[in-house]
């Protein structure tokens, strides 16, 4: 369990705020609006109206007590930027900023934003990589070049051991598990036989992978 303040509770602070419960954590939420803040207090651990653009106001929060410290503002990236640069220099342990913009991202990272979230662009790349393969059934992007990726298994696999494919020497891809129906394999054995239906759980360099995938009939 983590602590986490989230400022900004518009859709995606919303919908942020609401997994974050879901999945056990502690969750302070803060937003401006007292509206907004009194109809969703009840679901939170805390909640405050409060400009957070007032220094004083972030720091009456005890910000270094939270795990971690979330922009969520979507509509005012000034309030943003400032809101991230006062939550770095009164010792927030790990500040995520939300950008609209790849120029927006440069700046929060450079007023100290340790991690900078872009939904919309996010979002349309993994689905413009999910339609243009339909053996792509979903993928996390690690860094600029790394990808785990969730594949179909190749036709001409079916039937073969794990080693006899030998997919790291052979493809230069990652087994890390094996997915059957909803099932996962927790510990994947060298001679496991690929099965129709399975679908590979992979770790590699991005390009190779999607250039692995989409040459699969």
């Amino acid at each position: 369990m983590k602590s986490v303040l989230l400022i900004g509770m518009g859709m995606f602070g919303q919908a942020l705020g609401e997994k974050l419960v879901n999945m056990g954590n502690e969750v302070m939420i803060a937003d401006k609006n007292e509206d907004i803040i009194n109809s969703l207090a009840p679901k939170y651990s805390g909640a405050v109206i409060a400009n957070c653009m007032n220094a004083d106001n972030l720091k009456s929060l005890d910000i270094p007590s939270f795990d971690a410290c979330v922009v969520a503002i979507g509509d005012d990236f000034q309030s943003s930027l400032e809101i991230t640069s006062i939550l770095k220099d009164l010792g927030a342990k790990y500040v995520v900023s939300k950008a609209n913009t790849d120029i927006q991202r440069k700046f929060l990272f450079r007023v100290g934003a340790d991690e900078v979230v872009y939904p919309n662009h996010d979002l349309a790349e993994k689905l413009a990589v999910k339609l243009n393969s339909k053996k792509v059934f979903d993928y996390i992007e690690l860094d600029s070049k790394h990808s785990i990726f969730e594949i179909a298994v190749p036709a001409k696999w079916i039937g073969k051991t794990l080693v006899e494919i030998n997919p790291r020497g052979k493809h230069s891809l990652n087994v890390l598990t094996i997915k059957k129906d909803k099932n996962v394999i927790p510990a994947l054995d060298a001679n496991y036989v690929f099965d129709e239906g399975d679908h590979l759980v992979v770790f590699g360099n991005t390009e190779i992978i999607l250039a692995f995938a989409n040459k699969q009939k």
